[in-house]
């Protein structure tokens, strides 16, 4: 079959090595997941995502159409990470009150000062 950059496909799992997945997306035609395209976290083990024999969905990112050889992405079809999701927005309403902040500081700021000049007298004078 001829496949096409950005389609989707699937396909099966033939093996696992620490840089990515193989992949037979039919007959004549295989592909590989490097580990950068599994997951947007952090993959430390492959075989945690995806197992030998497993049937998967994956993006065509290139497809060689003389070598029947295709990069694969994983990420692109599951987007189970954050990367995708909307953070949630902070207004003035939802934040919880301030019960430190410049006013605090100012009624503290004249006993500072005068433990400060305190200490530097002592220092001084002994």
């Amino acid at each position: 079959m001829n496949y096409k950059t950005g389609q989707i496909a699937e396909g099966k799992v033939t093996g696992i090595q620490p840089y990515g997945a193989f992949v037979a997306l039919d007959g004549h035609t295989t592909g590989l997941i490097h580990i950068s395209e599994i997951s947007d976290g952090f993959v430390r083990d492959i075989s945690r995502f995806v197992h030998v024999g497993e049937t998967v969905r994956v993006k065509i990112m290139e497809f060689d159409p003389h070598s029947n050889q295709a990069k694969l992405s994983l990420k692109a079809v599951r987007r189970t990470h954050t990367r995708n999701r909307r953070r949630p927005v902070m207004t003035k309403a939802s934040l919880p009150p301030m019960k430190i902040g410049f006013r605090s500081i100012a009624r503290k700021m004249p006993e500072w000062i005068n433990e400060a000049l305190a200490g530097k007298d002592t220092a001084q004078t002994g």
